[in-house]
Formats: structure tokens, sequence, C-alpha cells
């Protein structure tokens, strides 16, 4: 049997019309699944982009009842919207006000991803966009258009939410802690007594790097890595204390780091490893002659000349837990099709191998490009780029996780299914730079290769 990552493996990553990895050309994943229309069945969305942008008094005007999403234009909540859509006539997707044409962005996302025209063509009838903004009380709406949206919403998904790492602790507060609060002000406010579907974090476990993290478990013992680690673990509290206030079923969902083998592309929107990539690319700039030296500015992965050399706090047997957003979003959905309990149902939805933290360092070494050793502690001064990249300690940090993320209660009601292919160092590469894979490290001198002209 191959070794995850390679060749063979990368053959039962790819589904049929998967982008092909040695081209620079976007190609189109697998086509999303259509659901037909019910011949003689009204709409219950607008029947046009301009429509589906109308105030919320109006847009919200004799709506069928309806499943409400958070989100929808991020990197998760695509993919949400995209299986929700095999299982529901229409739904309404709460758009950040001011943040453009969300219907827009939604419908790029499935041409660049291969969705069959019929399909696309549909969405202006499928979906209502009503533009609200979470951090405000009654999402920032008229009282009536809020009381409108409440009673037509049988069912909310709160997917939207700052992932900054480098954020402060008050402006992540204000969307991550509040904007639950007012998404949960709408769940209460309704009359159908919506389903709330929170997506958290696993990373609401701390700066705890050893042992297991259960999915029962949330408490601030050990601390946090960052201050969005803190920010989603006080959205939970909230949640757990919405949940024993109104007596209301909550399913909470808890992915860990969510990548994907689809190219950078400027429509699409940014993951946690596009956001990697950037803050190196930017601390290499900045750091001068010593970051810049033997880096090409054509794109990430050419080499040119020496590179230098990194020390960088980590453990040489730590793990991370990073999975296919698509398979995220599939479980996140069957999930949600179980019975609730009556309370807070907590899961963890995680990949069932971890990948060791030498093969993310290759990931940061090819991007660079530099040498990454991974020290216990660090002596002496810093470099240029040591020091720029210590302002991104919620990078860095998860270098030392040796921790383990338990899904059993997944596992008991999804089975075999709840596993995902594994993630190998060229999945990675393919979800970050439009090449193929550097077949090493980079090298002490090496004139540029072709494709970095």
């Amino acid at each position: 049997m191959a070794r995850p990552g390679t060749s063979e493996k990368r053959r039962t990553l790819a589904a049929p019309g998967r982008p092909d990895r040695s081209s620079r050309s976007w190609r189109a994943p697998p086509p999303v699944r259509h659901v037909a229309s019910r011949p003689g069945r009204p709409t219950d969305a607008p029947s046009s982009p301009a429509s589906a942008r109308a105030r919320p008094s109006e847009a919200l005007g004799a709506m069928a009842v309806q499943v409400a999403l958070t989100g929808a234009t991020g990197f998760l909540g695509l993919r949400l919207l995209r299986r929700l859509l095999d299982t529901h006539r229409s739904l309404t997707v709460l758009a950040h006000a001011g943040s453009g044409d969300a219907l827009r962005r939604i419908t790029r996302f499935f041409e660049l991803t291969g969705a069959p025209e019929a399909f696309t063509a549909e969405l202006p009838v499928r979906l209502r966009v009503v533009e609200t903004d979470l951090a405000r009380p009654r999402l920032g709406l008229s009282e009536r258009a809020f009381r409108d949206l409440a009673d037509t919403t049988g069912a909310i998904w709160h997917s939207a939410g700052s992932i900054n790492l480098e954020g402060d602790l008050p402006e992540l507060r204000r969307t991550n802690v509040e904007g639950t609060r007012h998404v949960l002000e709408l769940a209460a406010a309704s009359r159908l007594r919506p389903r709330v579907h929170h997506v958290s974090t696993a990373f609401v476990a701390g700066s705890r790097r050893e042992g297991v993290a259960y999915e029962d478990e949330l408490d601030d013992t050990c601390g946090f890595e960052n201050a969005y680690e803190r920010s989603k673990y006080e959205a939970e509290l909230l949640v757990h204390a919405w949940s024993r206030e109104h007596g209301r079923p909550v399913l909470v969902l808890r992915p860990s780091i969510l990548v994907t083998d689809l190219p950078p592309h400027p429509e699409l929107p940014s993951h946690p490893l596009l956001v990697i990539e950037r803050i190196l690319r930017e601390a290499l700039r900045a750091a001068g002659p010593e970051g810049d030296r033997g880096v090409s500015p054509h794109a990430p992965g050419c080499h040119t000349g020496s590179a230098p050399r990194v020390r960088m706090v980590g453990h040489r047997h730590g793990r991370l837990n990073l999975l296919q957003v698509e398979h995220a979003a599939e479980v996140m959905v069957r999930l949600a099709g179980r019975t609730p309990s009556g309370g807070v149902d907590t899961y963890h939805v995680v990949h069932d191998r971890d990948v060791p933290v030498p093969t993310f360092v290759a990931l940061l070494e090819r991007l660079g490009p530099f040498s990454i050793d991974l020290v216990a502690g660090r002596s002496g001064r810093p470099s240029a780029l040591e020091a720029l990249l210590d302002f991104y300690p919620g990078m860095t940090a998860y270098l030392a996780h040796r921790r383990r993320f338990d899904d059993t209660r997944v596992r008991a009601l999804l089975g075999p299914s709840a596993a995902s292919a594994a993630v190998g160092l060229d999945y990675l590469w393919s979800g970050v730079a439009p090449g193929p894979l550097p077949v090493s490290g980079p090298p002490a001198t090496a004139s540029p290769p072709a494709r970095c002209a």
C-alpha cells in the first residue's frame, strides 16, 4: 500500500472531474447533484438576483418555512449550502450587509466547481438573501422584518464567524460571541422553535497539548493558544446557557482545521492554509535581504539561490488534525438528521488520522521556501525572519500539539462512512499553489524552474 500523499493515494482522493494537479489551468471538481424543481409547486424565493437582494420586509413576505444559514459565502458555508440544497427545496441566506452581492458569489462558486447550468440558473429562485448584521441586536433588522424572518425559519445553521488567529479578543468577541448571541435571539423569537446548528471548532480544547480532548468537555483550565479559541469557547458557553434557559435542543459541531485540494482562485473564499501562505509570504518580504534570499516573487515554491533557515518551536512527534471541507459538510448535515437528545449534542467533526507535524513543516518549507528546524525552545537572538514569524503565534503554536480529538459519538452514529480519505502533502499543496508539488525542500542553489517565469 502506498504511503499517504503518494500518487496512488491521490487517485483515491480525486473524484471524476477533480482538478488536474499537474496543470495550472482551473478545472471543475465533481458536479453538484441537481435537485429538480417540482412541477406546479409555487416558488418560495425571489425569482431574480435583484429581488433576492430586496429589503428584508419585502423579501420575507409570504415565505414558506425555511432553513436559514449564516456564513453561506464562506469556505465551509458554501459546502454546507451545497449539501443542504440536496435535501431542501429552498434556503434563506443570512448575508452580511455591505459585503457585496451574496447571490452572485454563491453562483460563481457553483460555476467554478462544475455545477450544471440548470442548477445555477435556479439559485435565484431557491435562495432568498436577507442582508443582516450579526453583531447587532435583531441582526440589524427592523422589528417587523426580524419578526417575519423568525416566523418563517424552521431551522438555523450558524456557520458565520471570524477565524482570524491573530485577531484581538474584543473584535473576535463582537463577531463570534455577539454574533452567536443574536442568532440565538432569532431562534428564541420564532414561534416555530427552530433547532439551532452551531458551528464551533475542535480548538475550544485550548492550549492543552497532550492527551485526548473529548466531545463533552468544555472548560478553560489550560487556557487558549489565541483569542480566536477563547471567543469560540465563550460562544459555546452561550449556546449551553441558552439551551438550558429555553429547554431547546442545539447541535454543536466542532470541526478541526478544514482544507481542500481545489487550486487557489481569486473568486473562491480563502481558507486556513491560504492564510498561512500569505503570512509566510509577507514575513519573507518584510524580513528584507535575509528573508528574500532565494525567493522568486512569481509563485509559491519557486526556488532561486539559497534559502534561509528558521527555528520554530514545535515537536517532531506532534500532529495536527486536518479534514477535507467537503467531507466535513457531509458529516455535519448527516448528523443534523439524527434525533436530538433535547439538550446540547456536541460532535467532533475531525479526521480519523492526524497529519504528522513533519508533513506540515514540509509544506511550510516549500511555501517559503526556507528550511525549518523544530526546536523545543529558541535560544539566542532571533533572525529577522524568526522575529517576524513570532508575531503570528496563532499559526506556529500548533506545531507543538500532540493531543487527539475523540470522535466516538460521530463514529457510533455514522459508522465507517464517518472516516475520510488520507490527507497527504500533495493534497495540501494542491490547495495552496497552482503547480505540482516540488520534489524536495528548498535546495541550496537552483535555477528557477520554467513554471516560475
